[in-house]
């Protein structure tokens, strides 16, 4: 599903070049549960970003279902991101005006889909992840954890065929942050490709495998089942 050869980004501080990604090449098999885990500033996040096409590498390739997309134009990223990606982050980047359906529908319409349709899809999400009940809840109505499940419905409602998570339990305590991760199983059993940076080494092997950064390398790569 995803393929990455020879992926290098720098950064630019001053007069100093930082080098967050140095030459990583790694391949991710459709259906698999990826952990990326390492210290704060290892390279995780950045990694994740080259990978969900949200930032573009100095050099390498990045390869999704047969195409690099690191040569193509911001429009083509933006409708592949929008139509075969999904994302979730920490601090759950839901719309505090809208509901917990409206925010699920919002990426939806944005696909052309009508409105019975994305109805339809994101209630089936949200019920997914049990929180049907509270569909024409605010935000500020919902607990962190029903806030990153809403998240979790709306990145999903579009059937991507990969999700990337950047630290989503980040911000929840053990018990929400445990029914998370049990989302992100109970997915990928359903066959969803999953790639979720975490420094928590507790959820990093509960994934299929695992991927451990030190300063912008891959150190380990880890079979956990």
């Amino acid at each position: 599903m995803i393929e990455v050869k020879n992926l290098t980004k720098k950064f630019k501080n001053g007069d100093q070049e930082i080098i967050a990604l140095n030459n990583v090449s790694f391949a991710v098999p459709e259906g698999q549960f990826l952990t990326v885990s390492g210290r704060s500033g290892s390279g995780k996040s950045t990694l994740l970003y080259q990978l969900g096409l949200l930032d573009i590498p100095t050099s390498g390739e990045v390869w999704i279902d047969g195409r690099d997309y690191v040569p193509i134009g911001e429009n083509e990223r933006t409708d592949v991101r929008l139509n075969s990606l999904g994302y979730i982050f920490q601090d759950y980047a839901i719309l505090p005006s809208l509901t917990a359906l409206e925010n699920t529908m919002l990426p939806l319409l944005m696909q052309g889909y009508s409105k019975k349709e994305a109805v339809g899809k994101a209630c089936k999400a949200l019920e997914r992840l049990g929180i049907l009940d509270r569909m024409n809840n605010l935000p500020s109505q919902l607990s962190g954890g029903q806030q990153q499940r809403v998240s979790i419905a709306r990145a999903i409602a579009h059937d991507p065929k990969i999700i990337f998570a950047d630290e989503p339990t980040a911000n929840l305590d053990s018990e929400t942050s445990e029914q998370v991760i049990q989302a992100f199983l109970d997915l990928n059993k359903d066959g969803q490709t999953i790639i979720m940076v975490t420094h928590e080494p507790e959820y990093a092997k509960l994934a299929d495998r695992t991927i451990f950064m030190t300063d912008g390398a891959i150190t380990s790569d880890v079979l956990n089942k």
